[in-house]
């Protein structure tokens, strides 16, 4: 193993992501409501400032790097070779790409005509192949695992060859963009790259938050900008999410590793120390780089970072030190399967869409929406507990 940690799952952890969660359901459905605050949606790009909504995720980010160490621990511990292990997170890291390059191409720029299908059927015929691919059988038979995997593996290759896009449907499936799936793939596998190298060595993965800091600055200077080094400016954005990743995992090293023999104390004190360090950072590169999910500058990362120190600090303690862990029941299902979670308001959108149902006008503006809102996450958090008791998980 690399760091001495607990085979047991933290409650605070799961309750962070299950919260994070529901507040991206809220979120999301809450951009398409007229006649709110700005406070409740993104900033724009240029607007040196963020919501809470633009902590949402780097929350995920976040999460993914507070559970690296205990993934990648839990695989040694059952006796995976180191090539085994590159395999896995090869795997996870192709799966999410994969999965945020179809989800964006649903998004816009289709051409339904020249694929002869809605999108919507599409979407839903792939969302179908995710479940076959990454769904966690519990069946006796291991030749019909491998057998439904394959049907969604060829499913996938089939709807990919289908997919056509732009103007004169020319376009096949590219990335446009990541998506926010693959986003967090990239970040992801460069988190466990590092975290293997310096061997969670909490210095080592502090010096490489610096690197991928100074990566991101060095590509946005002019002059690199400019030259033939574009691939710098290129990659800065994922350098700047992996940062945020490598932010978790510190923190996971500060409370959660024992072979630094220190207090709760002294972890809290720790902890604190640390988000107070990102503050800090944060606001004397403020000068230079305006706050900006959009453009993922530093400042955003650093604030971002430090925000969930502190949310977690605060669930930890209550949670797991305090004992007051009931009402994360209601977040488990979530959080115990977080992917199936993500993609159930895609698949209701795709659904609706199909049958023609639209929401009253009164649900889409001001606070009647808002309500709404908040009430269609709960739903969505429901939908993904009756589909956890069908035996419905996916996992990467």
């Amino acid at each position: 193993m690399i760091n001495q940690l607990s085979t047991q799952r933290i409650l605070s952890i799961d309750a962070l992501r299950g919260i994070t969660i529901l507040v991206m359901i809220f979120v999301n459905e809450l951009s398409g409501v007229s006649g709110i605050s700005p406070w409740m949606k993104h900033m724009p790009a240029d607007a040196d400032a963020m919501t809470f909504v633009d902590v949402v995720f780097p929350a995920f980010l976040f999460i993914v790097g507070m559970s690296v160490p205990f993934a990648i621990n839990r695989r040694l511990a059952k006796g995976d070779s180191f090539v085994q292990l590159q395999k896995h997170i090869g795997w996870r890291t192709l799966g999410l790409l994969v999965l945020g390059v179809f989800m964006v191409n649903a998004e816009d720029d289709y051409n339904e005509a020249a694929m002869g299908m809605s999108i919507h059927v599409w979407s839903l015929l792939f969302y179908i192949c995710v479940v076959l691919v990454w769904n966690v059988y519990k069946l006796s038979k291991p030749t019909l695992v491998y057998v439904l995997k394959g049907i969604g593996i060829a499913g996938l290759l089939v709807l990919a060859f289908i997919y056509r896009g732009g103007k004169d449907g020319t376009e096949y499936l590219q990335p446009h963009w990541w998506g926010i799936l693959g986003l967090i793939g990239w970040a992801y596998l460069y988190s466990c790259i590092f975290y293997q190298l310096f061997k969670g060595n909490v210095y080592g993965l502090l010096a490489m938050m610096g690197i991928c800091t100074l990566f991101y600055i060095i590509g946005h200077q002019p002059a690199i900008q400019q030259s033939g080094w574009h691939w710098i400016t290129s990659q800065s954005g994922n350098a700047a999410h992996t940062s945020i990743v490598l932010c978790g995992i510190v923190l996971s090293l500060i409370f959660f590793d024992q072979a630094s023999n220190k207090s709760v104390q002294q972890r809290f004190i720790q902890a604190g120390g640390f988000a107070l360090i990102l503050l800090v950072t944060g606001y004397f590169l403020r000068p230079y780089f305006k706050i900006s999910k959009i453009y993922a500058t530093p400042t955003w990362c650093l604030y971002s970072a430090a925000i969930c120190c502190i949310l977690f600090s605060f669930l930890y303690w209550l949670i797991d030190r305090k004992q007051i862990s009931g009402w994360t029941n209601f977040f488990r299902p979530a959080a115990a399967n977080p992917l199936l979670t993500y993609i159930i308001p895609f698949i209701i959108y795709a659904l609706l869409h199909l049958l023609g149902i639209r929401l009253p006008d009164l649900l889409q503006q001001g606070y009647p929406g808002m309500l709404w809102c908040f009430l269609y996450a709960v739903i969505v958090m429901g939908i993904a507990k009756g589909l956890n008791k069908a035996g419905i998980k996916l996992q990467l």
